[in-house]
């Protein structure tokens, strides 16, 4: 039985996406996210850094090449996902060691401090993506001559 717990974090990369592909095939981007905790300093009533807490940060397949191609070391992103605990063993000590990190579903740029393009990828691979979409088309009321009667 594992625990999910949802997790939300909003930070900046401390290097650029890390991207690859396991031995199955399966794309991964990997990075870091600095979360820097402010608080008012009520004496002073100025705001003051409280710390930063590192976030490792793994994200599959297609979005996995879109972080990769898109962000960069100091970007501002919003992360949601699960947060997911594992252990290892250290080759130097051959301690057991504890991980923490956030398995995303999805990474966006925070537009707080800066502006984006999106340029849109399609959800399908091949044929598919560039076929138009079928089914019924329907025409705006205004140029059918139907309104609304009371």
């Amino acid at each position: 039985m594992t625990t999910r717990i949802p997790v939300t974090i909003e930070g900046n990369l401390t290097g650029d996406p890390e991207y690859g592909a396991s031995e199955s095939g399966n794309e991964y981007a990997r990075f870091s996210v600095a979360v820097n905790d402010r608080r008012l300093n009520d004496t002073t009533g100025r705001w003051e850094d409280a710390g930063t807490v590192f976030h490792r940060v793994v994200v599959f397949n297609q979005q996995a090449r879109n972080v990769a191609s898109s962000l960069r070391k100091g970007d501002t992103v919003i992360v949601a996902g699960d947060l997911r605990f594992g252990t290892y063993t250290d080759k130097d000590t051959g301690q057991s060691r504890e991980t923490r990190d956030i398995v995303a579903d999805n990474v966006g740029a925070s537009l707080r401090y800066a502006s984006v393009a999106v340029e849109r990828t399609p959800k399908a691979n091949g044929p598919a993506a560039r076929r138009a979409p079928s089914g019924p088309a329907a025409e705006p009321v205004s140029s059918t001559g139907v309104g609304i009667a009371h």
